[in-house]
């Protein structure tokens, strides 16, 4: 029986937190007073990266790799105790937002606790050794979900135990673990913590396509919205990338977004984002004359919640390392803050839940014309995305409208808007 899609998701915004390298202190207690300013960008989920104590076997850099975990049961003793944890979630729960938490069940750190009670459990590569399918991935060995149905147990009684406590996951990497477990999981977490949210990290589309090409498993997207409420958009990555490195047109990028429209179910839900943990920063991504404020309130328009990472609404140009103590850089470039806040209030009081979505880009001036439109009325989005000033041939009718960024008045004459560069949001 599919789930039931909670539409008002489409309206979040997700802040993404490394509890490791947030504050100077590292802690979870450390984190409460950020909470509020966390809030006031309009956030709705704090999603706190991996929380668990990591493999110090084959680890990466000095602290090793959040996502190489040793014990799914247990708090990193490094962020504090399991009261730390729940003080945290309190307290966030006390500024109105929820908290999801990362769930890592794709592999584990070679020495995890499962490793050394159920080495039954996991992949053995042909010298029976454990192993992993992705050869860069030095620090952490796969489970294997075919093994024994005792794996899908005691999975599942660990998310429930979590969910007594936080209000839903990002699951890692979710396009390798079997939908079929995502969606059990799911029904019985439900049971515990009604109204759970499920976030996949489904991977780029062509690393799924060469794990399935290697005989190995790899749920598409369309397979997992089946167990989860929202989805990575790694399938038009790539595409976005290479626009970004000025290799491909904006059009390219556009069309495919517009295409996912009609492949995945009604109401699903492709989670926004600039950047991630795993992603480089966008203000370090810049050099070809790339506009940051048009950026950041073009992915806000897309449909599906939108990410924040920690740092990015100070503009940082610093990409935080995973494997070692690298506190984000709060002043590294200008601040988004303001428009984050306004950006947010758009989406949650203008835009609905299964909006019709449409695109338009002029390559020459990389702008994007955006479309949204359900039975709230219709508003459209102009992104002069390197910042250039140019005339814009617009559907609407002529006369005067107000951006509901700034309020400043936009004018339409014979169907042509004169883009000053800003970001424009209007409804039409």
């Amino acid at each position: 029986m599919p789930h039931a899609i909670n539409e008002k998701l489409q309206q979040a915004v997700i802040y993404s937190v490394f509890v490791r390298n947030h504050t100077e202190e590292g802690t979870f207690r450390a984190l409460i007073p950020d909470l509020p300013r966390i809030r006031s960008l309009g956030t709705d989920i704090v999603w706190l990266m991996p929380i668990h104590p990591l493999g110090t076997k084959a680890r990466k850099g000095t602290l090793g790799s959040p996502y190489a975990i040793r014990d799914y049961r247990a708090v990193n003793p490094e962020y504090g105790t399991l009261e730390d944890l729940e003080a945290l979630v309190d307290a966030i729960h006390a500024q109105g937002m929820k908290c999801i938490i990362d769930v890592v069940y794709n592999h584990t750190s070679p020495d995890s606790v499962l490793w050394e009670t159920h080495p039954e459990w996991f992949y053995k590569k042909p010298d029976g050794n454990p192993g992993n399918h992705v050869g860069d991935w030095t620090d952490i060995i796969d489970l294997d979900y075919t093994s024994d149905p005792a794996l899908w147990d005691y999975q599942i009684e660990t998310l429930k135990q979590w969910a007594r406590i936080v209000d839903g996951f990002r699951c890692d990497v979710a396009s390798f673990v079997p939908v079929e477990f995502w969606e059990r999981a799911r029904a019985e977490v439900e049971e515990v913590r009604p109204g759970c949210i499920w976030l996949a990290e489904t991977v780029h589309r062509e690393f799924g396509a060469e794990m399935r090409r290697r005989g190995l498993y790899s749920a598409t997207d369309t397979e997992a919205y089946a167990a989860f409420d929202m989805e990575y958009s790694y399938d038009v990555q790539t595409v976005f990338d290479t626009w970004v490195a000025g290799h491909a047109p904006l059009s390219h990028y556009l069309d495919l977004v517009s295409f996912q429209e009609t492949v995945y179910p009604r109401g699903f839900n492709k989670m926004r984002y600039l950047e991630n943990h795993d992603l480089p920063r966008i203000a370090s991504r810049l050099g070809r004359g790339l506009d940051l404020v048009n950026l950041t309130a073009f992915i806000y328009f897309l449909k599906g919640a939108t990410l924040v990472y920690a740092g990015e609404e100070a503009g940082s140009a610093h990409t935080v390392g995973l494997f070692d103590k690298d506190p984000v850089v709060w002043d590294d470039g200008i601040d988004l803050a303001p428009l984050m806040t306004r950006l947010a209030q758009i989406k949650h009081e203008v835009f609905g839940c299964e909006d019709f979505f449409s695109a338009t880009a002029f390559d020459g001036y990389d702008i994007a014309v955006l479309t949204r439109e359900g039975d709230w009325g219709r508003a459209i989005g102009v992104f002069s995305l390197s910042g250039q000033v140019a005339e814009v041939q617009l559907d609407v009718e002529d006369g005067t409208y107000i951006n509901l960024i700034d309020a400043k008045p936009i004018e339409v004459r014979g169907g042509i808007i004169s883009s000053d560069g800003a970001p424009l949001v209007f409804l039409a």
